[in-house]
């Protein structure tokens, strides 16, 4: 079995010496073959040669392609140097490595999916919006996987050789989300571990918490429309019915009691609303039926 630790990093010279060396350190006192992949993601720096001098595998995108591209390119290499297990962490030293061998275990112990939550554990330290923010997006994720999840941003996790084969991504933001819902969906197993986080730099990915959250919640919509468009389209389209029914009613209840509809406008409103949530709902069928 083989184990591929896979590490995306930018102009990360200065802390991927650290983050290799405890990798080593603590994969030397276990029983597991493995190999250390570093994807450069268009570096300007040392980071390059100091993944090499360290003895990673060392691949590079030929230009900076933002996170979510750099794990497609991390799950194709994975995948051709064989991997059985996945892991994947983070180049700034944030996920200590004696975690490692643990979600692995519990991949041995058939889980497909294993997250180290931050919040099931400690973190060292995290702004007050932010620590808000992914707790309210871990209960959205429960919701939509029927899973218990307290840490769904979690770039720190390990997964089967299936799962990458499987899961293809086209959100270009939360890769992270997206890999939770579809191997959801795809019935795997997933599973959380607590860990403590250290401190870190500040995200190079986010303008700030408000940046984050639209970026986030524009991808989480895109993704349950792709994935379950029939739920997605029909809860928007009754909505749409729900108000055209009420109004309509209204109408009716105008037209019994006083013998007028109360206004042409408040009829053409109604047939509208009802229209276009019938609509909604014919196109979450066609896109089903597209996506079968």
């Amino acid at each position: 079995m083989l184990v591929v630790i896979s590490i995306p990093a930018l102009n990360e010279e200065k802390t991927l010496p650290f983050v290799l060396t405890e990798i080593k350190t603590v994969m030397a006192r276990t029983k597991y073959k493995y190999k250390i992949l570093v994807i450069n993601d268009g570096s300007t720096d040392k980071t390059v040669q100091v993944a090499k001098k360290h003895g990673a595998v060392v691949y590079s995108n030929s230009r900076n392609k933002g996170l979510a591209e750099t794990f497609k390119h991390e799950m194709k290499r994975c995948l051709e140097l064989k991997a059985d297990i996945i892991v994947h962490t983070d180049a700034d030293g944030q996920y200590p490595a004696e975690y490692i061998p643990k979600l692995i275990q519990e991949i041995e112990n058939g889980a497909e999916l294993v997250l180290g939550s931050r919040f099931a554990g400690e973190i060292e330290s995290m702004s007050f919006m932010k620590k808000f923010g992914n707790i309210a997006f871990a209960k959205l994720f429960s919701r939509l996987t029927k899973t218990d999840l307290t840490d769904s941003t979690t770039g720190f996790r390990a997964f089967t050789r299936q799962i990458a084969e499987e899961i293809e991504y086209t959100t270009d933001f939360t890769y992270t989300h997206e890999q939770l819902i579809k191997a959801s969906r795809l019935k795997f197993k997933i599973k959380e571990i607590p860990i403590f986080a250290r401190k870190t730099r500040e995200s190079r990915l986010m303008k700030g918490p408000l940046d984050y959250a639209m970026k986030a919640w524009i991808n989480i919509f895109r993704i349950h429309r792709d994935f379950a468009p029939l739920a997605f389209f029909g809860k928007i389209g009754i909505a749409f019915l729900a108000l055209g029914s009420i109004l309509g009613l209204w109408v009716i209840f105008n037209v019994v009691a006083y013998g007028q509809t109360g206004g042409i406008p408040r009829v053409i409103l109604t047939a509208i609303l009802i229209l276009t949530g019938i609509q909604i709902i014919l196109f979450g069928f066609l896109a089903d039926m597209q996506k079968k």
